[in-house]
């Protein structure tokens, strides 16, 4: 008996795809990912390459997931699913209907808008470059100039929630707190309420940092995943935090997006 294929879910757009592809990959996570195929169309301009793409579909047995906005080729392509039998998803066609009803207005139906070199693409950039300048405390003046200040101990997402934030305009630095190294003196002359402290359980640090040192080639016992010397850094991040005053957020067991998000709405909401 041979090997049954996988299902494919193609991905449809008239524009780069990225939209509908990140949707189905959220949604194949809550799945094995290795039982699914996903499968990128994009660019899609005239209806000839929709029925070159349903042809693929049939001979596949797939199913299509599509965020087009152009209406003629939405209407066309969901013609063609119908007449042929091909199960589908239109991502954006019903949230354009419902703001166009909500807002009383015709959408401008043109692909690509989102990927527009625009001002908050720039800011993006900008942050990024921020980001990695101010990594891990190669400068402490950037304390003085970011919108964010992450500080921790060594292996508590610092560098992963800078590029994070980054990407959503934040200007961010981190520094790491080390028992043997003084803090710099920014970090009690700028606000507190643009800092924000990462505190993580010390048996999860010391899994993480063992992996890190097996990862390096390198033994799974040295200090820096002792057992002592984590609660030592731990507790002097946490006397530096509450000399600071600063909001403090465990991040122990979450993902990377769930702490960004955390830290997001408490700026946004200040």
């Amino acid at each position: 008996m041979g090997t049954k294929a996988k299902p494919v879910i193609f991905v449809a757009s008239d524009s780069a795809g990225d939209t509908g592809e990140a949707a189905v990959r959220a949604a194949a996570v809550q799945f094995d990912p290795q039982h699914v195929e996903i499968r990128r169309v994009p660019f899609l301009h005239d209806t000839s390459d929709i029925d070159r793409l349903i042809r693929h579909v049939v001979e596949r047995s797939g199913a299509i997931v599509f965020t087009l906005v152009l209406p003629e080729l939405r209407d066309y392509l969901i013609q063609e699913c119908e007449r042929t039998g091909v199960t589908y998803i239109d991502l954006l066609g019903p949230i354009i209907r419902l703001l166009e009803h909500t807002l009383n207005q015709e959408a401008r139906h043109e692909p690509g808008m989102i990927h527009r070199l625009d001002e908050d693409y720039f800011k993006k950039v900008e942050a990024v470059e921020f980001a990695v300048k101010y990594d891990d405390g190669r400068d402490f003046n950037g304390v003085l100039q970011a919108d964010i200040v992450l500080v921790g101990v060594s292996r508590t997402s610092k560098t992963p929630l800078s590029m994070y934030l980054a990407h959503k305009t934040f200007k961010v630095a981190n520094v790491p707190l080390v028992p043997e190294i003084a803090p710099p003196e920014q970090l009690f002359t700028v606000s507190r309420n643009k800092i924000v402290g990462l505190r993580i359980d010390p048996l999860k640090l010391n899994a993480i940092r063992t992996e890190r040192l097996k990862a390096l080639g390198l033994p799974g016992n040295a200090t820096y995943a002792n057992t002592e010397r984590i609660n030592k850094e731990l507790e002097f991040a946490d006397k530096i935090m509450k000399r600071i005053g600063c909001e403090v957020i465990d991040v122990s067991n979450r993902a990377v997006e769930e702490t960004a998000s955390l830290i997001i709405d408490l700026f946004r909401s200040r």
